[in-house]
């Protein structure tokens, strides 16, 4: 991979491939699961337990030692179990991201009623590439697997690979991987050696072949990586049209493996939907729209907006080019429109924000409507202040409320205004310098611009005698005249 980070930590469809591989495994209803841990050892267990938190049956952890080879590894994950385990014992990997629960349940349903000792998942492959191949006798009966690097030219033609994803018979797979040795090219303990002593003690060994050979793909490098997501994100896209979601763009949509969509919601182009995201029935979204860890409800339209931990109530609207960070939570029919930021804040039923306005660590009320250009100043350079607009009240555009403040049910600010005291209920507050008109100033000051002759006409002509007189009687206070307009 190229990459600081292990392996199997890297993501797809907002899941590591661990991840993914823990979620079949939970699911094939295994009493027990266990992750064999090696490469970086204590990034990747932290990861099992956070991923535990999430699954009904948490994994137990078990260290492989310093002997190489999937054997070993499997022969250490046997090792955290009970001495007297029987039954079926499922083997699969954690690079392998598109494994499904239903592909490990059909593999264990083979297996058991095959009465085998052995029942791998095999693929055949246009292009084989380092897979390790199956080699089958002349009744068609898996014989054995050979790793590439230890293969023969004439098995190295065969096309059947082994996928690495195996059920066991517990008692066989113990007692056989007591006999694997290491001598091999690689100096590893195989797994797959276990097939062939399987045999040798009477066992049967059978091929459970998939079709579907993106399940048995593992990741090696970013490419495959790339090309898995791709594929996964194409999977998701087609089981949720399947359930009833319109998705005008698959190929531009990217909806991660958690997420869930209701019914007769239609998904627009340039849309991604990550995390942990709940989507409602009949909600619009998009285009161009990215909601991660996000709950949006019943008729909600979002459209060429970015939200993050964030709320949606149900027929609300937000966007276009809206920002809502985490803790934003809007009610039902209201509205954050074009150009808005929103930051830990709750805006309520039939509230709106609609343009061009921070609102930071703020409550606004039921129905009240905050105007164009408003700015919550939520921090003084020290600490976080709150500001609470009561219900049904209005704040004039351009408008600036100096947090820690409240603005009672019902009040008025007036445009322009900041705000820095409470406004009782019904009041208006007004919190800006009066205006002030100085005559003749275009025509003193702006003498001969087109601004000067566009006054002149306006006036019909008085604005330059007008403009004489005035700079008689007010040469003394001209630069002040000038500072204030």
């Amino acid at each position: 991979m190229r990459s600081s980070t292990p392996k199997v930590l890297h993501r797809i469809g907002g899941r590591s491939l661990l991840g993914h591989s823990m979620h079949a495994a939970a699911g094939s209803g295994a009493a027990r699961t266990v992750v064999v841990v090696r490469h970086q050892r204590d990034r990747v267990a932290a990861h099992v337990e956070e991923m535990n938190e999430r699954l009904e049956q948490p994994a137990v952890i078990a260290d492989q030692d310093e002997v190489k080879g999937t054997g070993r590894a499997v022969e250490c994950g046997l090792a955290a179990l009970p001495d007297d385990l029987t039954g079926t014992v499922l083997v699969t990997m954690g690079d392998v991201p598109l494994l499904t629960t239903q592909t490990l349940a059909a593999l264990t349903e083979h297996h058991e009623s095959a009465g085998a000792a052995v029942t791998m998942i095999t693929s055949v492959l246009p292009d084989a590439l380092n897979y390790g191949r199956v080699v089958r006798d002349a009744d068609g009966h898996v014989e054995r697997v050979v790793e590439f690097k230890d293969a023969t030219e004439q098995e190295r033609s065969i096309r059947e690979i082994n996928s690495g994803i195996y059920a066991f018979d517990a008692a066989v797979l113990r007692a056989e991987l007591a006999r694997v040795s290491t001598d091999n090219a690689q100096g590893e303990k195989y797994l797959t050696d276990v097939l062939g002593l399987a045999r040798q003690s009477g066992g049967r060994v059978v091929a459970h072949v998939l079709d579907d050979l993106p399940q048995t793909e593992g990741v090696n490098d970013r490419v495959q990586l790339a090309d898995l997501g791709r594929i996964l994100n194409q999977r998701t896209c087609e089981a949720h049209m399947r359930a009833g979601v319109t998705i005008v763009d698959p190929a531009t949509t990217w909806i991660d493996a958690d997420v869930t969509i209701g019914q007769d919601t239609t998904i627009q182009p340039g849309t991604q939907l990550l995390g942990a995201t709940t989507i409602g029935a009949e909600v619009t979204i998009g285009p161009e729209v990215t909601l991660t860890d996000c709950e949006v409800g019943d008729r909600a339209s979002i459209r060429r907006a970015e939200a993050n931990l964030a709320v949606i109530g149900a027929e609300a609207t937000v966007g276009p080019y809206s920002y809502l960070r985490p803790g934003t939570t809007l009610g039902a029919k209201g509205k954050i429109g074009g150009f808005v930021e929103t930051k830990n804040a709750t805006i309520g039923d039939g509230a709106k924000v609609p343009h061009l306005t921070y609102c930071g660590d703020a409550e606004i009320g039921d129905g009240a409507n905050i105007g164009a250009g408003t700015i919550v100043a939520n921090y003084d350079g020290v600490a976080k202040g709150r500001t609470r607009v009561g219900r049904h009240s209005f704040v004039g555009s351009n408008s600036v409320l100096v947090a820690p403040v409240e603005i009672a049910d019902g009040a008025y600010v007036a445009a322009g205004s900041a705000i820095t005291a409470a406004v009782d209920p019904g009041q208006i507050a007004i919190a800006r310098g009066r205006q002030k008109n100085v005559d003749g100033w275009v025509a003193r000051r702006r003498a001969g611009t087109p601004t000067a002759d566009a006054a002149q006409a306006a006036s019909g002509g008085s604005e330059t005698s007008q403009g004489t007189q005035d700079q008689s009687e007010h040469q003394d206070d001209q630069h002040r005249d000038e500072k204030g307009a």
